[in-house]
């Protein structure tokens, strides 16, 4: 049988193109360079394949550009052992997956999958609206996040600790200036000196000088 298949007239399905062999002299039909040109980079093998961000050797773009500072920035690494990482969930999140009158646990989250693991704190945000009584027990809460569940009549349950709020550099500085006139402030974060206690006797010998000069 003429058509079967054998190795006389094994073929392949296309015809095949011989590619153009470059860089072989003068008579290979692309000239003494090959169409590379003379010295320099781009003459070289592997020219056209570098890395993102390379400028030739020089310093790059993104190593002149000054460093975020800060845990969260990726050019502070490595970190030291006091960043931490957490999970946010939204309180619009809460609204939308629980039902009113639910607890809302770390676990609950994990099995609606709002949160990937319980290895990482979770801390509510504040984003969104909720209208719901919910329980929620979580590591950490923002200020604006625990004003709306307790004003939906829900409790918060914190698992960690709260930082102290502080104050800021100018209001440090006015406390030390009047810490070292003397002005002790009546709380940690009131600057105001509080008023001097008075008592009766006082108050009579204080009066007793305007009453002599009448």
């Amino acid at each position: 049988m003429s058509d079967e298949l054998n190795l006389s007239n094994l073929k392949p399905a296309q015809a095949r193109k011989a590619r153009k062999r470059v860089g072989r002299g003068l008579g290979s039909g692309k000239g003494r360079y090959s169409g590379r040109g003379l010295k320099g980079q781009k003459s070289r093998a592997g020219s056209h394949k570098m890395r993102a961000g390379f400028e030739g050797g020089q310093m790059p773009m993104y190593m002149r550009l000054p460093k975020q500072r800060g845990s969260t920035s990726k050019d502070a690494m490595p970190v030291g052992p006091f960043r931490t990482f957490t999970q946010g969930v939204n309180v619009r999140e809460l609204e939308t997956r629980f039902d009113a009158g639910a607890d809302v646990t770390p676990e609950a989250l994990k099995a609606l999958g709002l949160i990937r693991n319980l290895r990482t704190d979770v801390k509510i945000l504040g984003y969104g609206d909720i209208s719901k009584k919910l329980n929620v027990t979580a590591h950490r809460f923002s200020a604006t996040a625990r004003e709306k569940i307790e004003a939906a009549g829900g409790t918060v349950v914190a698992l960690r600790e709260e930082p102290a709020p502080t104050r800021s550099r100018k209001r440090r500085k006015i406390a030390a200036k009047k810490r070292a006139a003397g002005i002790v402030p009546s709380s940690p974060d009131d600057d105001v000196a509080p008023e001097p206690e008075t008592t009766p006797e006082a108050d009579a010998e204080a009066e007793a000088p305007e009453q002599e000069n009448a």
